[in-house]
Formats: structure tokens, C-alpha cells, sequence
């Protein structure tokens, strides 16, 4: 018989950001038995664990699952601490720790790619990293086209935030040797993909927790501006009139904020400190910082579309794969950039030829 883990119940609690306290107090259930549930002690009554259920949206089964997949003891690091409440951070932590099990699902599904980062701990500086990367992945001095999609194609897990995390940016970690990304949908595209960029510095750079804070997070947005804005390419496509709609008009072309594109040019002496400040005063009376004018496409998960196309056209439906994992179909959504193929398009987008000869491949 299968019984019932008590660590599952108090990730459940975590993820929907509720202390004992709060869950007491909308169960009915008294605080001092939920914490012998969740010490293990004792197992909640079948009629408990059905309220606990309801109450949590979770289904029965989630409650009855094995051990959920831990986090890596070091190495997780949130920006913007101070902003963060417990509860906040319990929320995304037991996120990261469900988009660990799919991501444990999938792979016992698809043949995804392997991890190809090299670690730059010692290079000099930031900018010396972000160079030493983009040699080693023969990216040149180009554009990136989608940086969701590269650190996929480099072997990087990339996940969403949960809708309502608006104070989480992203965060990253290694585990074993996979490095994850998770990345808040709520913030603009040109900031989604300098978080890419973020995470991707703290990747490469800091995988071993060291150095942490306020440097760390220093190097790792020094990091950003340097690989998705290098300084030859800004030099030889700089805008010709430095102003704010020069810049605006200019921004497209790195796919960057207006604000992180006067910053680079600035770091790169294209523009005065009174020029600079002049533009960062401008956008802060136009309300830039908030609503970014010409706003790119967000940028989501190829691996993931991918993987849920092929599995609908097996008629393996996002419930399906929801059940399979013992979660609630919204789970499922909010760790895949609400990715959600239909029968029709996922018939559209994949042949039978192209599910078995898609780079994508199935185990």
C-alpha cells in the first residue's frame, strides 16, 4: 500500500507561499497536527488529506509520490533579496523543486541536449568572460537571436516563474552537472532576455557560490551587457543621433531595453555622462522603465514546445503528462511558459516523420 509523505505535504504548503499557520487556519485542520503530518509523526485521516487536497490543489496522488527532487544545498542565489518575503521564496523554491522532477521526466523521454559550458571562475573581469563565451560557442560579434533558445541548444533546463512572483527576477542553479534557469514572465521580453544573459554569467562564472551578493550580482549584469551587447558590435552599428528615439529606434537591433542600451553605450564612451544622464531622465518622465516602447516578442521554451507537441501528437495531452506527475494541470503551465499545443496545431506543426527524425529526439 502506498502510504503517504509527509514532505510532499509541506512542499505543497511552500508552494502556495502558506505557513502552518495560514494552512491551519483555511483547513480547519489544528496547527499542532499539521506539524506531525509534516514531521511524519502521524499521517493526516483520509478525510483530512482530502481537505488538505482542496485546499492546496493538489490532487490525492501528489500527496502519496516519493521524495520530491532536492535542491542543491549552495548555489541558489535570488537578486533582490530585501524585496523577497519567506513565503515569496518558499514559492518558487518548491517550484524549482517540481520543474526538477520534469525536467527527470523528460528526460527519461527525449534525448536532450547535453551541457556545453565552459566554467570561466578566473577569467579577469566580466567583460573578458562574456567574450571568452561567446569564442568558445563561435558566436562571433553577432546579435543573439533568442537567448532562451541558445541556452537551450548549450544544454541549459530553462523553466518560468509562477504568474504572481512579480518581486522574483530569475534565478539559476547547477545540479549534478545540468545548470537551470528560471525566468519571470511578468517582467518585459528586453528584460527577460537580459535575465537570460544574468543567470547565464552567474552560470558560467560563479559555479561553485563564490563570489556571493552584491559582487556576484554585479559580475553577472556586467556579464549581460557584455554578451548581449559586445562592444565591436556596438561600435560598428552605434545610432547615428544618440538620443532617447535614436535609441529607441536602435534598441531592436541587440533586442535590449532602451535603459540597458544607454548604459552599454555609455560604458563604451559613445555617450557623455551629461548625454547619459539626459537620457535616463527623459525615460524616467516618459515612464520608459515601466512600458518599454517597441516592445519585442517574448521570448519561451523551444525545448519544451517541442517535447509537448511530439507527446500530444502520441495523444499524451498536457493533462495526461499533469496526472502522470500527480499535479494540477496549472503547474504544469506555469513552469512551461503556459506552453499549450492543441490537437490541431500540434498535427500542423509535427509530422510522424518529423517526431521521429526531430532534433528532439525520443528515448
Amino acid at each position: 500500500m502506498i502510504s503517504f509523505n509527509s514532505k510532499r505535504l509541506k512542499q505543497a504548503r511552500r508552494r502556495r507561499g502558506l505557513t502552518r499557520r495560514d494552512l491551519a487556519r483555511k483547513t480547519g485542520i489544528a496547527e499542532r497536527t499539521l506539524g506531525y503530518n509534516e514531521s511524519g509523526a502521524h499521517p493526516p485521516s483520509a478525510e483530512h488529506l482530502q481537505v488538505l487536497s482542496q485546499v492546496l490543489d493538489f490532487p490525492v496522488a501528489f500527496f502519496l509520490r516519493d521524495d520530491p527532487e532536492p535542491l542543491p544545498a549552495t548555489g541558489v542565489s535570488f537578486r533582490a533579496m530585501s524585496r523577497m518575503l519567506a513565503g515569496q521564496r518558499d514559492r518558487v523554491l518548491a517550484g524549482a523543486e517540481l520543474a526538477l522532477e520534469l525536467s527527470s521526466w523528460l528526460d527519461n523521454r527525449f534525448d536532450l541536449p547535453q551541457p556545453d559550458l565552459p566554467q570561466l571562475r578566473y577569467q579577469a573581469d566580466p567583460e573578458s568572460a562574456a567574450a571568452t563565451l561567446r569564442s568558445y560557442w563561435a558566436l562571433g560579434d553577432r546579435p543573439i537571436v533568442n537567448m532562451v533558445h541558445l541556452l537551450e541548444k548549450k544544454g541549459v533546463r530553462v523553466f518560468s516563474l509562477a504568474e504572481d512572483c512579480e518581486s522574483v527576477d530569475a534565478f539559476s542553479f547547477w545540479k549534478g552537472r545540468r545548470p537551470y534557469v528560471f525566468l519571470n514572465t511578468m517582467k518585459s521580453a528586453e528584460r527577460g532576455r537580459f535575465d537570460a544573459a544574468h543567470e547565464l554569467g552567474h552560470v558560467v562564472m560563479h559555479h561553485h557560490g563564490t563570489p556571493g551578493g552584491r559582487k556576484a550580482e554585479s559580475e553577472a549584469d556586467a556579464f549581460a551587457a557584455c554578451f548581449l551587447m559586445p562592444k565591436s558590435s556596438i561600435l560598428a552599428n552605434q545610432p547615428a543621433l544618440k538620443s532617447l528615439p535614436g535609441l529607441i529606434r536602435a534598441k531592436s537591433e541587440w533586442g535590449v531595453s532602451v535603459l540597458a542600451l544607454a548604459r552599454r553605450m555609455h560604458e563604451t564612451n559613445l555617450l557623455t555622462d551629461w548625454r547619459y544622464r539626459q537620457v535616463c531622465i527623459e525615460a524616467q518622465q516618459l515612464g520608459i522603465r515601466k512600458n518599454e516602447p517597441e516592445a519585442i516578442a517574448r521570448e519561451t521554451s523551444q525545448v519544451l514546445h517541442k517535447a509537448l507537441t511530439i507527446l500530444w501528437s502520441q495523444k499524451m495531452t498536457p493533462e495526461k503528462i499533469a496526472t502522470d506527475l500527480g499535479w494540477p494541470r496549472n503547474e504544469l503551465s506555469a513552469l512551461t511558459f503556459q506552453v499549450a499545443p492543441t490537437e490541431d496545431s500540434a498535427r500542423d506543426e509535427l509530422t510522424d516523420h518529423e517526431a521521429k527524425h526531430s532534433k528532439l529526439s525520443l528515448v
